[in-house]
């Protein structure tokens, strides 16, 4: 059995509910929704911890993308996860801020346009939910389709990125 890394947390309030925001020792490995257990992420339980300078920086960053200050993030990230998942992962963080993708384009920029249930597969296992925009893939009619945080906070992250005020929790 793989040694499990020592984690830590912070809850924060945001526009989309309350989030978790979870780190190890090297950088951020998971943003958790409200409600949501940690078996889609496969992390072990995390230990309360609220002056981390990762979750610090990544509270400050997050705060000024829902105030409309912020459309890059530079947290140092610790992914876990398959070869592709880490590829699809990846690919995501190079979709710029207001702009959306499907699942074929993402599939077609990973160099196998019939891999696109496989994109799908690995986005639903993405950790870090709005720094590793997820948000940003639609479906091929350009329709909301699967977000772990719900279609509804889905549409708040795009709507914010597309230049709509979010209403201040700061």
């Amino acid at each position: 059995m793989k040694d499990q890394k020592l984690l830590i947390y912070k809850d924060i309030p945001s526009p989309v509910g309350l989030i978790r925001i979870i780190a190890s020792g090297k950088g951020l490995v998971a943003i958790i929704w409200e409600g949501e257990d940690y078996k889609r992420t496969k992390l072990s339980v995390p230990v309360k911890e609220n002056n981390h300078p990762i979750l610090l920086q990544t509270k400050q960053q997050l705060n000024e993308y829902f105030e409309n200050k912020r459309t890059t993030f530079d947290i140092p990230l610790d992914f876990e996860g398959t070869e592709f998942q880490l590829r699809v992962w990846e690919a995501l963080l190079k979709i710029p801020y207001g702009v959306t993708r499907t699942y074929g384009e993402l599939a077609k920029i990973l160099g196998d346009i019939k891999a696109v249930r496989a994109v799908g597969g690995a986005l639903n296992k993405n950790p870090i939910s709005i720094i590793v925009p997820c948000h940003r893939v639609v479906g091929a009619s350009g329709k909301l389709v699967g977000f772990a945080g719900g279609l509804k906070n889905k549409s708040i992250l795009l709507d914010l990125e597309q230049g709509f005020t979010m209403p201040s929790l700061f």
